[in-house]
C-alpha cells in the first residue's frame, strides 16, 4: 500500500546510472507530480558501491541532483524533461559510509538497486559463486559486491532499529527479487551473520519486477542538444527511448510510492512479463549486437534494418518463444514486432559494443531456458541454436584480438574461455561449459543443434565476405 505518513519517505537507490535516471527516477518523479497536498512526499537519494561513476555522481551533486532527461521517437521525435526526484547524491568512499548512514535512517523504507545479471553472482540454482573473488572477500568482511553492501547497512538498521525496508531490485535478472533474496540469505548464513539472517528475514521484503527502456551511454551531443533545447547546460544528462515499462509485484513491507499514478503494473506475479521481456527483447538485443559486430556494424538499429540479421531475431521469436511462452497475458507476436521496431530507432545511436557485453550472463539468463525447453519438448531449436552459435563465432574474434572494440564480460573466466577457443573442437567444450549452459551442459540435443546453427552463421558470413574460422 502507499504511503500515508507525514513527512517525506525516502528511496536509498545503489548504482546511479543513466538507466535510473532515465526510468526509476523518472517514474518517481511523475507520482511527485500528480502528489495531493496531503500526500507524505517521496524522494531518491542515489549512490555507488564503485567508484567507477564518481565523475557522474559529482557532476549531479553540483546540480542538486536535478539533470535533464531526453527521450526520442523511432520517427525521431524528442522530448526533454528536468528529473527533480534525486535530492541527495551521496559521494563514493571505500568504506561505504554514506550508503551505510543512509540505509540505516528510519526514514528510508526502500532500497533498491540496479547491478545488472552478473552482479548477483548467482548460478542456476540461486546458489553464491563462492569462488568469485569479489564475493570471497566480502565473505571476509568487505564491501564490494551488493551483498557485503547491504549486510553492512541492515546491520545498522537493525543497531539503529530503523524497521522494516523493502529492497526492491532493478534489472533484468530473472525472478530478480526471489533469486537476490536467497542469495543473500546464503551469503548471510556463510558469515555467521545468523542474528542478522532472521532480522532480514522478518523486516525485509524482496519484490520481483520487469524494467524496460533502452538507455545507451550518453554521447556529448546529448549535453549539445539539451543545452539547444533547454537553455541548460546539463553537465550529466541521459537519453532514452520514449518507451518505457515497469511490472511491479506489489509487495512492499514498508510503504511505497504510487508507482501505478506514472504508469507502473502492479501485478501479484511479474513472471509472464518478464519471460517475455527477456526472452523476446534481451536474447534478441544480443542476437543483433553479435551479428551486427561479425559484419562491421557499429549499432543496433543497422543490424535491426539488416535483412538477415533481421530474419534470425524474427525466426527466434516465432519458431521457438512464442510456443514456449504460449498460453501469456501479452499478444507474443504484437509484443515481437513492437520490440524490433524499438531497435531500428536510428536516434537512440545504442551500440553493438553496450548491447554484446557479458555473454556469459545473457547467454545462461536470455537463452538457455528457450532452448532447454524446446529440446524437453522433442522439438529441434533451431531458430535459437542460431544465437550462441553466433556468440561462439563473436567469442573467437575476440580471441583473434580482431574485434573492433573492447568486450567487457563480468563473469567470464578470460583464461578458461581462451583455453576452449584454442581446444581441437571449441564446440564441444562451449556446449560442456556450466557457466554457460547449466543443467543443459552436455545434453546430447545441444551440440548437433548448435553445429547445425554454426554451419548457417558461418554460410552466412561467406556470403557476406566476412571471414569464418578457420
Amino acid at each position: 500500500m502507499t504511503s500515508e505518513q507525514s513527512g517525506a519517505n525516502v528511496i536509498l537507490h545503489i548504482g546511479a546510472g543513466s538507466f535510473h535516471r532515465a526510468h526509476q527516477a523518472w517514474y518517481l518523479h511523475r507520482v511527485n507530480l500528480s502528489r495531493a497536498p496531503n500526500e507524505a512526499p517521496w524522494s531518491l537519494t542515489v549512490g555507488n558501491i564503485r567508484s567507477d561513476m564518481n565523475a557522474v555522481l559529482d557532476a549531479l551533486a553540483a546540480q542538486q541532483g536535478v539533470y535533464t532527461l531526453e527521450t526520442v521517437t523511432p520517427q525521431g521525435e524528442r522530448h526533454y524533461e528536468t528529473i527533480r526526484s534525486i535530492t541527495r547524491v551521496l559521494p563514493w568512499s571505500a568504506d561505504l559510509a554514506g550508503l551505510i548512514e543512509a540505509g540505516a535512517d528510519p526514514a528510508c523504507k526502500i532500497i533498491s538497486f540496479t547491478v545488472t545479471e552478473g552482479g548477483y553472482y548467482l548460478d542456476e540454482h540461486d546458489r553464491l559463486d563462492t569462488a568469485n573473488p569479489d564475493i570471497a572477500a566480502d565473505l571476509n568482511g568487505a564491501r564490494t559486491t551488493i551483498y557485503g553492501a547491504l549486510a553492512a547497512i541492515l546491520e545498522a538498521r537493525r543497531a539503529r532499529n530503523g524497521g522494516p525496508v523493502t529492497l526492491q531490485t532493478c534489472d533484468n535478472l530473472r525472478s530478480n527479487g526471489k533469486r537476490f533474496h536467497a542469495g543473500m540469505r546464503e551469503f548471510l548464513a556463510l558469515r555467521g551473520a545468523t542474528g542478522l539472517r532472521d532480522w532480514f528475514d522478518a523486516n525485509t521484503a524482496c519484490p520481483d519486477s520487469m524494467v524496460d527502456r533502452i538507455t545507451p551511454r550518453p554521447t556529448p551531443d546529448v549535453r549539445e542538444r539539451v543545452k539547444e533545447a533547454t537553455g541548460f547546460d546539463d553537465a550529466c544528462p541521459v537519453m532514452g527511448e520514449s518507451f518505457i515499462q515497469w511490472v511491479i509485484e506489489d509487495h512492499f513491507c514498508a510503504g511505497r510510492p504510487a508507482w501505478e499514478r506514472a504508469g507502473a503494473e502492479m501485478v501479484e506475479s511479474v513472471m509472464p512479463y518478464e519471460e517475455a521481456k527477456i526472452r523476446i527483447l534481451n536474447a534478441t538485443h544480443s542476437c543483433i549486437a553479435w551479428a551486427g559486430t561479425l559484419i562491421g556494424l557499429d549499432y543496433i538499429h543497422e543490424g535491426t534494418n539488416d535483412a538477415d540479421i533481421r530474419t534470425f531475431a524474427r525466426e527466434y521469436v516465432t519458431e521457438d518463444v512464442i510456443p514456449c511462452l504460449t498460453p501469456s497475458p501479452l499478444d507474443l507476436a504484437k509484443y515481437r514486432d513492437v520490440v524490433l521496431d524499438r531497435f531500428s530507432n536510428p536516434y537512440i545511436q545504442d551500440t553493438n559494443q553496450r548491447v554484446a557485453a557479458d555473454g556469459f550472463s545473457k547467454i545462461p539468463g536470455f537463452i538457455a531456458p528457450t532452448l532447454a525447453q524446446r529440446i524437453a519438448a522433442g522439438a529441434t531449436p533451431a531458430a535459437t541454436a542460431i544465437l550462441p552459435a553466433l556468440f561462439l563465432r563473436f567469442l573467437e574474434r575476440w580471441h583473434q584480438g580482431t574485434l573492433p572494440y573492447r568486450y567487457q564480460d563480468g563473469v567470464m573466466d578470460e583464461a578458461a574461455t581462451h583455453r576452449m577457443l584454442e581446444a581441437q573442437d571449441p564446440l564441444a567444450v562451449f556446449c560442456a561449459d556450466k557457466l554457460l549452459w547449466g543443467r543443459l551442459a552436455g545434453n546430447p540435443a545441444l551440440a548437433p543443434a548448435l553445429r547445425e546453427a554454426l554451419a548457417r552463421v558461418d554460410g552466412w558470413l561467406a556470403a557476406r565476405g566476412w571471414p569464418v574460422a578457420s
